[in-house]
């Protein structure tokens, strides 16, 4: 005895852990593409300090 029909209340729910994994992936997605940005910038430099 298996059970093929899926009840409306899994679908309401795949839906919601849909859109919020769409959304966490878009701001992974910001702050990867914020970091790229960042260390790719030309004034990035690292300052070092010299033991004198």
């Amino acid at each position: 005895m298996s059970l093929s029909r899926q009840h409306e209340m899994h679908k309401r729910r795949f839906s919601r852990n849909l859109g919020l994994g769409l959304v966490l992936a878009a701001f992974v997605a910001l702050v990867f593409g914020l970091t790229i940005a960042k260390v790719s910038d030309d004034d990035f430099a690292v300052t070092t300090e010299e033991a004198g």
